[in-house]
């Protein structure tokens, strides 16, 4: 082993200070933080064991008839004391017989507490409350639509939704920080929309425009505490993840539920609903605002890793689902002031309307499954549109990170230039539609089309551009192949 020099030591001491003045002690048993135990005693390689631990442990130990000179003799720390056998053996007979005992080896605890485990010291009361929340850092209303526009096609309604609503809760923080006496509730929301029209691309791009803590959790892992699955609070233990374990900035930010429908109220269910209705009772003090302890750096409560208390009152919720079966459900609304004749209305009327979740109501939404307290708190509901083909030619190409523009990408890498005819642009779109799975879908047919392309391109370093046509997408004919030679015969 080669020897540390002294300049080395002294930077590891250094970067250890550092880093106990960032990060609190975690007690190694109850794995409960500093500031909620007190002052710690503090071993070898990093671990931290609260009084109120050891003191359990001496009381165990003092009720199985152990004393302390004991425990220390049997470490072989205590003194070795003579004395007559005669005694000895009395003694003995007293004291329980203490057999196949092995001292723990605090070396193999070494690195027992990973990183992303640890928590971060709180500020002083004094510098929290002089801390405060700057408005001006969260970009304006139009602002945020405009970012949103390069990413995500179409949707106005729904942009223009999200936008104001992230812009007020951060202003609402800003107002409770000021200590104004108007205290303005938070707008959960509530998004509905076909499957592959958008509602996960749309938070994920505006996780990415805002430099706040968002966390994407999905409800089809959720059951009650207890059963098998992530439990609740599993929800807000990826918030405090994606807040690097700093509460305070945790409590300021967004969670974005995916695949809510999956909780609905199960019907003619005889059994426990653990997986539904429970999880949706279980979710009302979360949506209200609640204090909630969560595991930090797992999503389970009984797993070894320190607690922390993170309080929801400021943790704006948005919740999104595909809600397949809605439709009918207002249709059959819809349908019931159907009528015959020359001015009645039709029941097939509704039947090809792309955007019929757009008139769906809370009533809707309660007989599909979702319990009355849970919509109370998700007070702002709208839906996102149905794509048609024009939007789907326009995701194909317009998007900052579009498909088409990665394609160019990687045949430019190759120096071939790669083009789409409208036509062949439209059959796509045609196509996709065909399945029914939304933009999802544009992916997979590229991916098919493009196969053979990609796999022959390189074989050849003549070729100097490929042209996607409609008959290629309809295989009717193949894509139109120039060659560099020929360019420059022509030129």
């Amino acid at each position: 082993m080669e020897d540390i020099t002294k300049d080395e030591l002294a930077g590891q001491e250094q970067s250890v200070q550092d880093d106990t003045e960032e990060y609190e002690k975690v007690c190694f048993i109850c794995r409960r933080p500093e500031r909620k135990t007190g002052k710690m005693i503090s071993m070898p390689n990093n671990i931290c064991i609260c009084n109120d631990c050891v003191q359990k442990a001496f009381d165990s130990m003092e009720a199985s008839g152990l004393s302390y000179e004991d425990i220390l003799r049997m470490s072989g720390m205590g003194p070795v004391e003579t004395e007559p056998e005669e005694e000895g053996k009395k003694k003995n007979q007293s004291r329980p017989k203490m057999t196949n005992i092995s001292m723990i080896n605090l070396s193999d605890l070494l690195n027992v507490i990973p990183q992303k485990q640890r928590v971060k010291k709180k500020k002083p009361q004094e510098q929290q409350e002089t801390r405060t929340f700057d408005i001006r850092k969260i970009p304006a209303p139009h602002k945020i639509k405009a970012s949103l526009d390069e990413y995500v096609i179409g949707q106005e309604h729904a942009k223009k939704v999200i936008s104001v609503a992230v812009y007020n809760h951060y202003k609402r923080i800003a107002a409770a920080q000021n200590g104004d006496d108007v205290e303005i509730e938070k707008s959960n929301m509530l998004m509905l929309g076909p499957t592959g029209c958008g509602k996960t691309y749309l938070v994920k791009t505006l996780a990415r425009i805002l430099d706040v803590p968002l966390a994407i959790a999905d409800a089809t892992s959720l059951t009650e505490a207890g059963y098998i699955g992530d439990d609740i609070e599993s929800v807000i233990s990826r918030l405090l993840a994606a807040a690097d374990n700093d509460v305070e900035k945790a409590e300021q930010g967004i969670v974005f539920i995916d695949e809510i429908d999956k909780i609905a109220k199960k019907r003619n269910a005889n059994q426990r609903d653990v997986s539904g209705e429970s999880v949706q009772q279980g979710m009302l003090k979360l949506l209200e605002g609640s204090e909630i302890e969560v595991p930090v750096g797992a999503t389970s409560k009984n797993a070894m890793v320190p607690m922390e208390t993170v309080n929801t009152k400021n943790i704006l919720f948005i919740c999104g689902g595909a809600f397949p079966g809605l439709d009918e459900i207002i249709k059959e609304r819809l349908n019931q002031q159907a009528a015959i004749g020359f001015c009645g209305d039709l029941k097939d009327k509704y039947d090809d309307d792309p955007n019929i979740l757009s008139k769906v109501t809370v009533e809707d939404i309660r007989k599909f499954g979702m319990i009355p307290e849970f919509l109370g708190r998700l007070p702002v509901i709208y839906s996102l549109e149905g794509l048609s083909r024009d939007m789907l030619v326009k995701i194909l190409k317009e998007p900052r990170n579009a498909i088409i523009k990665q394609y160019k990408k990687l045949l430019a890498m190759d120096e071939v230039k790669l083009e789409f005819e409208d036509g062949a642009l439209e059959a796509i779109a045609e196509r996709a539609l065909e399945k029914k799975t939304g933009a999802r879908a544009l992916r997979a047919i590229i991916e098919e089309i493009m196969l053979d392309i990609m796999y022959e391109i390189p074989k050849d370093d003549n070729i100097g551009s490929v042209r996607i046509t409609r008959e290629y997408i309809e295989h009717t004919g193949g894509p139109v192949i120039s060659l560099r030679t020929a360019g420059l015969l022509e030129g």
